[in-house]
């Protein structure tokens, strides 16, 4: 069974060819040089470079995959979450593809997709059920209990910023560069090596010795909130008016360390209350190094397996996630088997 996989829900061209469970090729075109000069992703900017390399991006993966049109037995499109110019362009060529060759066509959460990513070049009994996962990226943060594979439980979400919008924002108010939040944990990482028995600055505050307030919320709860954090980054950046490459970096680090510790919590939390022994962690901040050092970490404490998608290529928005999701829905029969249009935002 061959599989061919879409995902242009933002501001890169995926495309993945898949032989059963497994990636035959992957090609992925990034727009970050293109949106650098616009300090951000514009959504008509970013469909229309969508538009310009899509019959390039698609040739390569054949091409090397050593397949044809005529090979593929699936097409998998992503057709929500994401921005619409975006996800139009492809749900176009994939629907267009679909009635031009009579190939019945998947369409996939973004999402449950990036939950999907690891199971990628992992066997499926490897990652055992129940399990609690923790989605976290540039537009989602979410909590999810899963008793099997097809059956998920929303424990909880951002009721504001999701974690990696708050990297984003807070990148922009120390001026830094487009893609931010990876800017803002390798600047956070210089400073822990630099500092690697940080010490108390006489600006610090709090019993703890920590510059920004950890926001919890309700202990036991499973709500996330990091515009207060955002705004107390914003007072701090204001204070010192002209920030120096030291500054950056010791922001990165105190910004960062109160992200990931309310995000490592709750997710060991949501793990102690389902009473689960697995937890996944997935979507692009996944692959941050720091939050998989913590949850590492304290899962080994708590005797818990931890997983998170097994390359840092499968972190971000890829195909291959697209292409893995699509598998197990033709695998298991989770899919209205149909041939033609898919349209934006629902099944």
């Amino acid at each position: 069974m061959k599989i061919l996989a879409f995902e242009t829900s933002c501001d890169d061209t995926s495309i993945a060819l898949f032989e059963n469970e497994r990636v035959i090729q992957m090609y992925t075109k990034s727009q970050i040089k293109i949106h650098n000069k616009t300090w951000g992703v514009v959504p008509e900017i970013a469909s229309r470079e969508h538009a310009n390399v899509i019959f390039e991006v698609l040739d390569a993966v054949l091409v090397d995959g050593n397949a044809s049109l005529n090979d593929i037995d699936y097409i998998a499109v992503t057709n929500h979450p994401g921005l619409i110019p975006s996800l139009l362009t492809w749900i176009t060529v994939a629907s267009t593809l679909s009635q031009t060759l009579s190939i019945p066509i998947i369409p996939i959460d973004h999402i449950e997709a990036h939950i999907f990513s690891n199971w990628l070049e992992r066997a499926e009994s490897e990652i055992p059920f129940p399990l609690v996962c923790l989605t976290v990226s540039g537009g989602h943060n979410e909590l999810w209990y899963m008793s099997d594979m097809w059956t998920r439980e929303k424990l909880g979400q951002t009721q504001d910023d999701a974690a990696g919008e708050a990297f984003d924002k807070v990148a922009k108010m120390m001026e830094l560069w487009y893609p931010w939040w990876p800017i803002v944990s390798r600047l956070a990482e210089e400073y822990k090596i630099s500092h690697p028995q940080a010490f108390p600055s006489n600006w610090r505050k709090g019993s703890n010795n920590e510059l920004f307030p950890r926001v919890f919320l309700e202990k036991t709860g499973f709500w996330f909130s990091f515009s207060g954090l955002k705004s107390a980054v914003k007072r701090e950046v204001d204070k010192r008016w002209k920030l120096t490459i030291h500054d950056q970096r010791e922001l990165s680090h105190e910004f960062q360390s109160a992200v990931n510790e309310v995000l490592c919590f709750k997710l060991l939390e949501a793990a102690r209350q389902k009473w689960v022994a697995t937890v996944l962690l997935a979507g692009w901040v996944s692959a941050n190094d720091d939050l998989n050092a913590r949850i590492l970490e304290e899962s080994k404490k708590l005797s818990l397996k931890f997983f998170t998608p097994i390359k840092k290529l499968y972190c971000m928005d890829n195909a291959a996630m697209i292409g893995i999701l699509a598998y197990y829905r033709v695998k298991y029969g989770q899919f209205e088997e149909k041939v033609g249009v898919v349209e934006v935002g629902r099944y």
